[in-house]
């Protein structure tokens, strides 16, 4: 099993940046392919990014391609998304998760464990 706490999120302007964090806690963390999904209010869980527990392959939503970047570092149990040229429509709460299976995985379903979300909020 696996623990994971999200941080970073906050109030930025629309172009900024912000960089998330997922620390994990637990089982090994390179044993994990880890994702990034949000949810909006009013809207269900949306994928965000994806990673393989070696970080060789990435996937993204195309709603963030070119935009956001997806990296882990497994020395320190940490997966990032990287949020630059933010927009309005970004805001939403933002939730790391891991899956045992190794592969790209764009539906919560897919996931086994879950952070408890961090908010990010982009004015206009």
């Amino acid at each position: 099993q696996v623990q994971l706490v999200e941080s970073g999120g906050g109030l930025v302007q629309a172009g900024g940046s912000l960089r998330l964090s997922c620390a994990a806690s637990g089982r090994a963390f390179s044993s994990y392919a880890m994702g990034w999904f949000r949810q909006a209010p009013g809207k269900e869980r949306e994928f965000v990014a994806t990673i393989t527990r070696s970080g060789s392959i990435t996937y993204y939503a195309d709603s963030v391609k070119g935009r956001f970047t997806i990296s882990r570092d497994n020395a320190k149990k940490t997966v990032f998304l990287q949020m630059n040229s933010l927009k309005p429509e970004d805001t939403a709460v933002y939730y790391c998760a891991a899956r045992i299976y190794d592969a790209i995985g764009v539906r919560d379903s897919e996931y086994n464990y879950w952070g408890q979300g961090t908010q990010v909020t982009v004015s206009s």
